[in-house]
């Protein structure tokens, strides 16, 4: 069986903070409410999203893997992650707060939780005004300072707090203390983990358990990362019909790209798969004589086998990530 460009069924996700932007915004079908994430592409345990198109209609990530491997991945990630997949792909609509939070480095979280990092990056594609992000801290900070702050309802104060708009990029490396605010709809990018490390999450209580949700004071004290960098906020510029950079790390490349006419894409000199994520507007991509549309909140994975492809498009933005 030959592969070709994939799209799964996205797996969404109820939260104590989500709202309905997935479903006004990026136009996604579901009938529940409070939905905060939609996982796009995942290989997370008992959380494998399935492809819906073609042929390979009903088969996960996993099933992928060991039926194409590198053909599907590309031999180097073949070779380091064998039937694991290594990014987790999602859209995230914050009506409310995200809890202040931390990650563990792969390190902390394969002795703890035998599990990878996750070192993780945000897009936004919606901001309200005023709305914020929390990434790191503000001044280098002790642990004890720290300490005192969360023991007395102040953490907030030490840590940095930044206004954003539409098209802002944050990486956030493990260690980094980090949320996201109310009114604010993203992309983000990162490794397959669902380990969170919840240091404050406001008080508030669950209305679907009637409960607080469960902190983890102590276990973030040993992955934080308490000191300060200037400048949290990546810095790019965007040209037409390139690949322009946005953030590229030791765990994943995203680029964004500004379709203003027909493209085409030589993958040739990448060893791994291609992931798109319409952030904007719509756009087709062209293989082997065939079309496959793309909307924004939609997401389409390019096997790594798959070198040569046409995008065409008149007014569209989308990330294109690979390892």
């Amino acid at each position: 069986m030959k592969l070709y460009p994939l799209k799964f069924s996205p797996i969404y996700s109820y939260r104590i903070w989500g709202g309905n932007k997935l479903k006004t915004v990026l136009n996604k079908k579901y009938n529940q409410n409070s939905i905060g994430e939609s996982w796009e592409i995942s290989d997370v345990e008992d959380n494998e999203t399935l492809v819906v198109n073609g042929d390979l209609k009903g088969t996960s990530l996993k099933g992928l893997i060991k039926q194409f491997k590198s053909d599907f991945v590309g031999k180097s990630v073949y070779e380091t992650f064998g039937n694991d997949f290594p990014l987790l792909i999602k859209f995230i609509d914050a009506k409310t707060p995200l809890s202040i939070q931390v990650h563990p480095s792969n390190e902390l979280a394969k002795k703890r939780h035998n599990s990878f990092g996750k070192n993780e990056m945000w897009y936004v594609m919606e901001a309200e005004e005023n709305a914020e992000l929390i990434v790191g801290f503000s001044n280098k900070v002790e642990k004890e300072g720290y300490q005192a702050h969360l023991n007395d309802g102040t953490l907030t104060e030490i840590l940095s707090i930044e206004k954003v708009v539409k098209g802002d990029t944050y990486y956030i490396p493990t260690g980094r203390v980090h949320a996201i605010g109310a009114g604010v709809l993203l992309a983000e990018i990162q490794q397959t983990s669902n380990i969170t490390y919840r240091i404050y999450d406001y008080d508030r209580v669950d209305k679907k358990t009637g409960k607080k949700r469960e902190l983890h004071t102590d276990l973030a004290m040993d992955a934080i990362d308490f000191n300060h960098y200037k400048g949290y906020k990546t810095e790019y510029s965007i040209a037409d019909n390139v690949s322009n950079k946005l953030v590229h790390s030791p765990y994943f490349k995203t680029n964004i790209i500004k379709v203003s006419k027909e493209i085409t894409k030589d993958y040739s000199k990448i060893d791994s798969f291609v992931i798109y994520m319409c952030v904007e507007g719509a756009f087709e991509v062209e293989f082997d004589n065939k079309l496959y549309d793309l909307k924004i909140g939609e997401t389409l994975l390019i096997p790594s086998v798959i070198k040569q492809l046409r995008i065409i498009g008149t007014d569209a933005k989308f990330l294109e990530i690979h390892l």
